[in-house]
């Protein structure tokens, strides 16, 4: 019984929460400049392009597979190389959404310190990639670009935005928050304490290294870490986990497989470990 009631409660907070927030950025994408912003991301300073391109990751709340063909589309209108790959890394674990869900559940200094950490992370790994020749891994691929949303705000379309949001991503909400209380209601406080926190460090890279195959959204991985950390779980291991399943899943590399080279697509995995590792440390020491 106590495991429902924690069900109802969570899965009620999260839908509010994840309805009005989705519906009002829906309803902002109508006046977001993306042509401009694809523009300065091309012709800017590297490092101002590369802030565009992680604002565009802001911006475009996709899950890591439907990031591919945007991916394709800024290389087609030959973006740069080290810009589209910032925007790679950043736009499947930069949401506004799940940042909001991040902040309410797991408060604002987790929220502000992971979206520094894979802010900064994203930059480095793509202008490190371009420095090291990545460019010529790329294959020549054509898809169909992404529909740029049009322009002026349109509340029905908001709220059909909203409804497809909540059929492709609400689902995976709630089985992280019937996940979340299960783990709330029958798992020992002390188990958890004992076994996944305090001064067990290893658990960080297990941790990255699990979630690299695993395709658990954010959306599912939210609430479950909540209640994790709540009972006693090292902040460090949960973000490595997070932070790798969301930049890296199987789907993901296997579309990769389509427009990158054997090499590209294992740097891109090695880099999502080495992101979701060092970022899980910080997460450990701090």
């Amino acid at each position: 019984m106590t495991i429902l009631k924690d069900f109802i409660s969570i899965a009620l907070e999260l839908t509010v929460l994840f309805v009005g927030i989705s519906f009002v950025i829906h309803l902002l994408q109508g006046v977001i400049p993306y042509k401009r912003m694809e523009e300065l991301m091309d012709r800017s300073h590297p490092l101002l392009s590369a802030l565009i391109a992680v604002g565009f990751a802001f911006v475009t709340p996709f899950c890591s597979c439907s990031t591919i063909p945007i991916v394709v589309n800024l290389l087609r209108n030959k973006v740069r190389f080290p810009i589209v790959m910032i925007f790679l890394f950043a736009s499947p674990v930069l949401d506004l959404t799940i940042l909001s869900l991040m902040t309410y559940l797991l408060g604002w200094k987790v929220a502000i310190a992971y979206t520094i950490l894979t802010t900064s992370f994203s930059i480095i790994i793509g202008f490190a990639l371009s420095a090291f020749g990545f460019e010529r891994q790329l294959k020549n691929v054509m898809v169909e670009n992404f529909s740029v949303p049009e322009n002026g705000m349109d509340i029905k379309k908001a709220i059909r935005e909203t409804l497809t949001l909540m059929r492709n991503v609400y689902p995976y909400l709630i089985i992280g928050a019937g996940i979340g209380s299960v783990i709330h209601g029958s798992v020992p406080t002390e188990w958890i304490t004992t076994y996944l926190g305090g001064e067990n460090w290893w658990l960080v890279p297990i941790a990255a290294i699990i979630g690299i195959p695993l395709y658990i959204r954010l959306s599912t991985m939210i609430p479950i870490s909540q209640i994790l950390v709540a009972k006693g779980m090292a902040l460090g291991p949960v973000m490595a986990l997070m932070i790798a399943s969301a930049g890296a899943s199987l789907p993901e590399v296997t579309l990769l497989h389509s427009i990158f080279k054997k090499k590209l697509v294992l740097a891109f995995i090695g880099s999502v470990l080495i992101m979701s590792t060092m970022s899980g440390f910080l997460f450990y020491f701090v």
